[in-house]
C-alpha cells in the first residue's frame, strides 16, 4: 500500500464515521459522510446527510472549510450529486469552492447520477478517484442500493423461533417465544426501519400494533399489511395508532374493487394499493413507489415463505429461544432449505436467554 493510499483510508474511514451519524434519519436519501483536507493534511471541513430534503454531507464540510477548501481534497463516502432535487447540485459547490481532488467510496447507483457527478468534476479541473473504502460504503448503504438498483425495498426477515425451529406450536395459534431481552432489542430494530410489514394472517391472530415502544423514532414508522383479499378488519389495533405513521395495505383488484371491503378500511385512515399481480415483488413495488427504503418483514410464515421462494429477502434476523416445539410446530419458512451458516457477515448475539442470529443473504455492491 501506497503512503497516499494509506491516507485516502484514513480519511475515508472518518466520512464513514461521519455517514453512520445519520443512520434512521436519511431515509429515502442514502447516509453519506464528507471530509475536507488541506493540501498540508489538516482537517478543515467534516459533515454528514442529517435529514432528507436537508444539505447533503459534501455542503456541510464545504461550510465548515470555508476559504480554506481551496486547493484541497475532499472524501466522500458516494459520488457527489449532480442534479436538481431539494437541495442544489453538490458539484457546482465543489467546483466554486477550489477543490482540487476528490476521492469518492463508490458510485451513486441513483440513475439521475451513476457517474455524471464524476464527469462534471472531471471536466471542470477536479481530479477523482473512486473505490476507496467502497465495500463499507455500499454495506452502510443496502437499503439505497437496493432500492436503487432493484426498483424495491431492502427485505429484512424477522422471526423468532424454537430450538428445533418452529415459530408457532399450530397453524392459527399465537406462540410468544422470545425474552424481555429479545423483545427490547426487536423494538430498537423498528426504530431503525422504513416499514414494518406482516401478512393478513398475523394481522388477524396476533392484532398487532406494529409501533416502536420504548425506542426514540424521529421519523413516522409506516406499518404494512399484505392482504390480498381484504379480511383486515375496520377495528383492528393498527388503525388505531396512526400518529405514529402510515398503514398500508397491499390488496388484489378484486378484493379492491368491492367497496364493502375497501370502504370502511378508507374511512380509518389506510392507504390502500392494489398489486399488479400476486407476486411478493409486485407488493414491493409499491412500497417502492412510496420511497420505503427497508422493510422489517415480521411475518407470518405465509409472507416469509412468499419473499424467500421469490429469492427477495435480503438480511435474515432470526431469535432463537431455548424452547422447542415438537414436530406438529409450523417451521420457518415452510420447510424450506435455510441454515444461518449460508449467512453473510454471520453474526450470534446472546440475548438473555435466547440467541440473535442475523447475517445477509444477497450481496450488494
Amino acid at each position: 500500500m501506497t503512503e497516499r493510499s494509506a491516507v485516502d483510508e484514513q480519511f475515508m474511514a472518518r466520512a464513514l464515521f461521519h455517514a453512520a451519524r445519520g443512520s434512521g434519519r436519511t431515509s429515502p436519501n442514502p447516509l453519506v459522510g464528507a471530509v475536507v483536507v488541506s493540501s498540508d493534511g489538516v482537517v478543515v471541513g467534516q459533515g454528514f446527510h442529517e435529514r432528507a430534503g436537508e444539505p447533503h454531507a459534501e455542503v456541510h464540510a464545504l461550510t465548515e472549510a470555508g476559504a480554506r477548501a481551496r486547493g484541497a481534497t475532499l472524501y466522500s463516502t458516494l459520488e457527489p450529486c449532480c442534479h436538481h432535487g431539494r437541495t442544489g447540485p453538490c458539484v457546482s459547490r465543489i467546483v466554486d469552492a477550489g477543490v482540487a481532488r476528490v476521492v469518492a467510496a463508490v458510485e451513486d447507483p441513483n440513475p439521475a447520477v451513476r457517474g455524471r457527478g464524476f464527469a462534471f468534476l472531471r471536466a471542470n479541473g477536479v481530479a477523482v478517484d473512486v473505490g476507496v473504502g467502497a465495500d463499507d460504503a455500499v454495506a452502510l448503504n443496502r437499503p439505497f442500493f437496493t432500492l436503487m438498483r432493484e426498483g424495491r425495498p431492502f427485505v429484512i426477515l424477522k422471526a423468532a423461533t424454537s430450538l428445533d425451529g418452529r415459530i408457532a406450536s399450530a397453524p392459527g395459534c399465537r406462540t410468544p417465544l422470545t425474552s424481555e431481552e429479545s423483545n427490547r432489542h426487536a423494538h430498537r430494530v423498528r426504530a431503525e426501519v422504513d416499514a414494518i410489514a406482516v401478512g393478513s394472517n398475523t394481522l388477524l391472530v396476533d392484532d398487532p400494533a406494529l409501533t416502536a415502544r420504548g425506542a426514540f423514532r424521529e421519523r413516522p414508522l409506516v406499518r404494512v399489511v399484505f392482504d390480498r383479499r381484504l379480511r383486515t378488519p375496520p377495528t383492528a389495533r393498527i388503525l388505531s395508532t396512526l400518529d405514529d405513521g402510515p398503514v398500508i395495505i397491499i390488496t388484489a383488484a378484486e378484493a379492491a374493487a368491492r367497496a364493502g371491503l375497501r370502504g370502511p378500511l378508507e374511512a380509518r385512515g389506510a392507504h390502500i394499493e392494489v398489486a399488479r399481480n400476486d407476486s411478493f415483488r409486485a407488493a414491493l413495488e409499491l412500497l417502492a413507489d412510496h420511497a420505503i427504503g427497508s422493510v422489517l418483514l415480521e411475518g407470518g410464515a405465509t409472507v416469509h415463505a412468499a419473499a424467500w421462494h421469490e429469492a427477495l429477502v435480503d438480511f435474515v434476523r432470526l431469535y432463537v429461544t431455548p424452547r422447542a416445539l415438537g414436530p406438529n410446530g409450523v417451521p420457518l419458512l415452510g420447510g424450506r432449505p435455510f441454515s444461518s451458516a449460508d449467512l453473510g457477515g454471520r453474526r450470534v448475539t446472546p440475548l438473555g436467554p435466547d440467541v440473535l442470529v442475523e447475517g445477509y443473504v444477497h450481496r450488494i455492491g
